[in-house]
């Protein structure tokens, strides 16, 4: 990063003062401070010296994640700003429009070194969430990459197509060929001029359109970028290249069709990331990359580089990436203006039809054939169809070159439903309340808004704007509480199970109401963790995965491919670590791709990963008009917050809570549902007259089952269905929330949070323990004083599982300092005292208050006083053999 030299200066003043006495240029601290002030030109050759390899920390707040507090290697600059690379700014969340961040200066060694190999922002390249590269070129790169691997029918030195059908002769005369489409009424002459292959020959039938001339020939890669840049041709022109490469020790050569803009391309791109198979001599003269790159593909190629090559060449690959997107971008110099907004001639047409169609829905109703509500639903269901109509339309009427289009099918800034506002229709609009406005905007930016449109979208956009604020708020206090129920939850040791077999969880995809719906894939779930026995191709007999090994993504891809739909994995929710948990449970980084590692705050990392997000989730409960469970279905941040506080939901569906057969009772005032247990048993269940069913009369049910449309009270499941049908709701609920908006995050931090919810049991009968009745217990402690009582001969005590909200888990916990100072603080305290409590200082929360190192990272007690042995000789290797060893 780029550090203001004044800023430089005053930062590392105590480095420079130290320096300028050590060189003798000062004779005591007084003398160098005053040097200092004057600084003049041997300050700044002091402090050159000085900054050299001492990184710096950036931050910008809100520090929402680990990748918002990054170190750089900083250089010292003119001007008044800090300068930042521009692929970090997704991590930070910054832009270049007036951002602030603040600076900080490692001062020991040992935080340099921690600064340097844990948090230089070249070793910070995929996100916590999902593993996925977060330093992905964006906007102007993305422009730029595009602009220089698309193709251009027509353009100069391409191939030259026919105007018209008709039948082509390939004619000779006086030093010059032509290919001559002749046809009845007309005839065209193309002139083979340069290095150009004739595609057609004599007597063929042509279409128009059709190919009869090549794109010109080029003898190498030099040639056709030289012709490129005296404007022979052009950057998006298709022509035929000659390409050397070697095969199997052997070079090869062969003619390649390509554009110029895809041979500069890939001059920055590793030629054996696997996009093409490099199998046959034919394959080993292909481009990488020879495709249209948009933002997806960026990802895809930055993705496999960093499987493929590591860290280092990923970095120089982005940088490689960003210079090329930057020149690019400049070089095709796009713009728009208003003529770019084309508006599909058949809008018109859609839009009156829409409107005969309402006049019939409003005859329908006043004649009293449908309710007000039936109608209100038919309504907007019309004209959600005419703007969808005329987006299609409009999609159809771009061409792949118009500006807006290319912004936007790039992935460089806007989409589609932009596109729509500005030249398709507006559309319908959502009042305060987040109902639908059955009015429609009928008109698109383009045409401008009548009084009446306006009014109808500034609604919905300030309510958007309202929201946005509301919602930072509560992301934040949602993070607050993720982090403060989590942080306790660190890496502790390798393996909970050693030398035991050790349980697990069963996975499968994650579906939404149809079986076709897929909310996550089961090779997402899978990838990074490990299994508990061999996994084996159902078929074949083939191992797949071996017992007790971590699933790569090629694994699990494979596991998909043999059609095996759910499989044996080790889950948090399943370790058996007293405190924290063990790594082969967690599985690996997602950082690094990697086995976790011991005193990873894998909590921290948990919370932060879905909290982060957080403000990208609606705020919104979407109003269906009344219609669905007699209420309105909970979405975004609010059923985020709803399934972690393990409050009622609104609308809640109910659970049955025996066996047996269903009958439905409906008479003029009620309706229930009646379930005659296969014991004899019955029980009732009032129900809403607009509540929609699930079951039907005659159908069997099973305890658990769900009778309504709805949100299930998990509570509810927790009592019928036990502690695994919980926590595959709870995981299943939150990433369909988040999944939805389009946030990917993996299950092994919903599954921490998941964990500590379900960390307590409420003891019932105190048997011969000391335990108290009532009393909320961590499960372990309840197994450890049950085992005791058990090995003394007495009796063991009786408890229930209990599911507690974020808020009541994290004041519920061992720790009196931490709960302290989280919430409630005078009432903690308080109980803290009567009780005589003492705090083990296991988190990390109760270290930070009482000033100690915490017991993660490298303040984790297994790596502290290492002692580094110096003059220890080493034992020579006598042979071949014992050098392997030696290694």
């Amino acid at each position: 990063c780029g550090l203001p030299k004044e800023m430089a200066l005053e930062l590392f003043k105590p480095f420079v003062m130290r320096k300028l006495i050590e060189e003798n240029d000062c004779a005591n601290i007084k003398s160098a401070k005053r040097r200092i002030e004057r600084a003049d030109g041997k300050v700044w050759d002091v402090l050159e010296k000085v900054i050299k390899d001492h990184p710096v920390l950036l931050n910008r707040a809100p520090t929402l994640h680990r990748l918002s507090i990054q170190a750089f290697e900083p250089v010292l600059i003119e001007g008044r700003a800090i300068k930042l690379h521009p692929l970090v700014c997704t991590a930070f969340n910054a832009d270049f429009d007036g951002d602030q961040m603040a600076v900080h200066v490692p001062l020991s060694v040992a935080a340099q070194a921690e600064a340097r190999y844990l948090m230089l922002a070249s070793n910070n390249i995929l996100k916590l969430s999902d593993g996925k590269p977060v330093v992905t070129p964006s906007q102007d790169m993305v422009m730029g990459s595009y602009y220089l691997t698309i193709d251009k029918e027509g353009a100069k030195g391409g191939p030259i197509s026919s105007e018209i059908e008709g039948i082509a002769s390939v004619v000779a005369s006086e030093g010059k060929v032509e290919v001559i489409i002749r046809n009845d009424s007309e005839s065209r002459a193309y002139q083979l001029e340069g290095a150009r292959k004739i595609l057609v020959k004599d007597g063929d039938k042509v279409v128009a359109g059709q190919h009869v001339l090549s794109g010109k020939c080029f003898k190498d890669e030099d040639e056709a970028i030289m012709a490129y840049q005296v404007g022979e041709i052009e950057l998006q022109a298709i022509v035929n290249v000659r390409v050397e490469r070697e095969f199997e020790g052997e070079k090869v050569s062969g003619i390649v069709e390509t554009t110029v803009g895809r041979i500069i391309f890939n001059k920055a791109i590793p030629q054996d990331l696997g996009f093409v198979e490099r199998k046959t001599k034919e394959d080993a003269l292909k481009y990488e990359i020879n495709f249209l790159v948009a933002k997806k593909q960026l990802g895809n190629i930055i993705e496999r580089c960093f499987k493929l090559k590591g860290t280092t060449a990923t970095a120089e690959l982005l940088d490689e990436i960003k210079a090329l997107g930057y020149k690019y971008s400049t070089v095709g110099a796009i713009t728009t203006s208003v003529f770019d907004m084309h508006i599909p001639p058949e809008k018109a047409g859609i839009i009156k039809e829409a409107e005969e169609k309402v006049v019939e829905v409003e005859d329908m109703f006043e004649q009293g054939f449908i309710t007000d509500e039936e109608r209100y639903k038919q309504v907007v269901s019309i004209w959600d169809k005419a703007t969808e109509d005329v987006t299609k339309k409009l999609e159809g009427t771009l061409s792949k070159f118009n500006p807006i289009w290319m912004m936007a099918h790039s992935g460089a800034r806007g989409s589609m439903k932009q596109i729509r506002q500005l030249s398709g229709m507006r559309g319908l609009m959502a009042d305060p309340k987040g109902k639908t406005i059955e009015l429609p905007v009928k008109a698109c930016f383009r045409e401008g808004l009548s009084v009446l449109e306006y009014f109808i979208s500034s609604h919905g956009s300030r309510k958007g704007l309202a929201d946005t604020a509301l919602k930072t708020a509560d992301s934040g206090y949602l993070t607050r509480r993720l982090v403060d129920v989590s942080q306790d939850v660190i890496v502790r040791e390798e393996d909970c199970s050693a030398g035991s077999r050790p349980q697990g969880v069963w996975v499968q995809a994650i579906t939404g109401n149809t079986k076709d719906e897929i909310i996550e894939k089961l090779e997402d779930r899978i990838t990074g963790r490990w299994s508990i026995d061999q996994i084996v191709h159902p078929q074949t007999g083939e191992v797949l995965v071996e017992a007790d090994t971590m699933i790569t993504e090629d694994q699990a891809i494979a596991i998909v491919k043999a059609g095996i739909d759910k499989v044996y994995i080790r889950s948090v929710l399943t370790c058996k670590c007293k405190q924290g948990i063990c790594a082969k449970c967690y599985g690996k980084n997602m950082a690094n791709s990697m086995p976790v590692g011991l005193g990873e705050a894998v909590g921290v990392i948990a919370a932060q990963s879905i909290g982060e997000p957080g403000t990208q989730l609606t705020m919104r409960t979407f109003h269906t008009g009344g219609v669905a469970s007699g209420g309105d279905i909970t979405q975004g941040l609010p059923r985020i917050e709803e399934l972690f506080e393990a409050r009622k939901p609104k609308g809640v569906a109910l659970v049955c809570e025996v066996n047996g057969v269903v009958s439905v009772s409906e008479t003029a005032n009620k309706r229930e549902i009646i379930i005659a247990g296969s014991n004899g048993e019955v029980k009732s269940y009032q129900i809403a007259k607009n509540a929609r069913l699930k079951v039907a009369a005659g159908d069997t049910v099973e305890a658990g089952t769900v009778l309504t449309e709805g949100s299930v009270y998990p509570q509810d499941l927790l009592r019928t269905k036990g502690v695994k049908a919980v926590q595959d709701y709870l995981v299943k609920e939150v990433q369909s929330v988040y999944r939805m908006q389009g946030v990917a995050i993996n299950d092994k931090h919903v599954e921490i949070i998941v964990k500590q919810m379900l960390r307590k049991v409420k003891v019932e009968d105190a048997g011969d323990t000391n335990l108290l009745p009532g009393e909320l217990v961590d499960i372990f402690r309840f197994d450890d004083e049950n085992l005791e009582a058990l090995q003394n001969g007495g009796r063991p005590a009786a408890a229930k599982r209990t599911l507690l909200g974020i808020t009541k888990a994290s004041l519920a916990t061992d720790s009196f300092l931490s709960a302290a100072a989280f919430q409630e603080t005078s009432r903690v305290l308080t109980e803290a005292a009567i009780r005589n409590k003492e705090d083990t200082l296991h988190g990390l929360k109760e270290n930070v208050i009482i000033g100690k190192l915490i017991p993660a990272g490298t303040g984790l007690k297994e790596y502290r006083n290492i002692e580094v042995l110096s003059n220890v000789e080493y034992a020579t290797p006598e042979s071949e053999e014992d050098f392997e060893i030696a290694e």
